[in-house]
């Protein structure tokens, strides 16, 4: 398991990143590599994730579910639950935004198994730190 937290600021009313955490639609995009396959609901969609570590590429297809939301505190809680196409490994993340007046924090935990999980934790770390800073940037421009 691999905990990060990132936080961000913006500009943007508090309602506007709200509303993004909220849309999936347009909070997938901002992962690096992530794209909508399919809206199931308002609260989950299918979703496609390409992910580079090192030398190795891979694609991971799954769910990303809203499985709690506090709309006075503005905090929300998203379950991505994905599996490595072409192969036996997993990616599965509890994702928590917690946002306030001029930003926020996201924070990560993270379990991946399989070919990425062989790469060993400190890469995996880094990938995801990497992957989840780079979120925080695209989500902070997207609200």
């Amino acid at each position: 398991m691999v905990e990060l937290d990132q936080g961000f600021e913006t500009d943007k009313p508090i309602d506007a990143a709200w509303a993004l955490v909220l849309d999936l639609a347009r909070l997938v995009p901002c992962v690096q590599g992530g794209k909508v396959l399919e809206k199931i609901s308002d609260e989950e969609v299918k979703a496609e994730i390409r992910v580079k570590m090192g030398a190795m590429s891979m694609r991971f297809n799954g769910t990303v579910t809203v499985v709690e939301q506090d709309p006075s505190d503005h905090r929300a809680l998203l379950r991505v639950k994905a599996r490595e196409v072409g192969g036996s490994g997993h990616a599965n993340a509890d994702v928590t935004f917690t946002l306030r007046d001029g930003g926020g924090n996201i924070h990560a935990a993270a379990q991946i198994t399989g070919k990425a999980a062989s790469m060993g934790e400190g890469t995996v770390a880094t990938v995801l730190e990497a992957l989840v800073k780079d979120f925080a940037e695209r989500f902070a421009a997207a609200v």
